[in-house]
């Protein structure tokens, strides 16, 4: 599913369009095929270094899961993000807000988090 771009205003007469959050609803398919090992990011995700996650390394993993959650597409959701491990990992990522509340959102309605708060 993917949401609208929002536009959030940055003063009185510039507005600041917001990418929309690419979360696929087919993501709690457990059959899906996903990355493991070391992985390098396409450009259209990872725009500077680092772009190779070892998703062996837990710092690594936390990275390249917030760099997919904000920049990836739906074909890219797909196939970095392992439900389970974004459940586990779910408290230690870091997202901005909008972000943070659309993933929040759809983690809540589907049971795999406790609040749609995400805090």
């Amino acid at each position: 599913m993917t949401s609208p771009a929002r536009s959030v205003t940055v003063s009185r007469t510039r507005l600041l369009s917001r990418p929309p959050v690419c979360i696929p609803d087919d993501l709690v398919d457990r059959s899906l095929p996903k990355a493991s090992g070391v992985v390098t990011l396409p450009g259209h995700i990872a725009w500077s270094a680092p772009y190779t996650f070892d998703m062996d390394n837990r710092k690594q993993l936390i990275y390249m899961y917030q760099t997919v959650m904000t920049e990836g597409l739906d074909d890219d959701v797909r196939y970095y993000i392992d439900i389970d491990v974004l459940v586990e990992l779910w408290d230690d990522l870091w997202l901005s807000p909008y972000v943070r509340e659309a993933w929040s959102a759809w983690l809540y309605d589907r049971g795999l988090i406790d609040d749609s708060a995400g805090c």
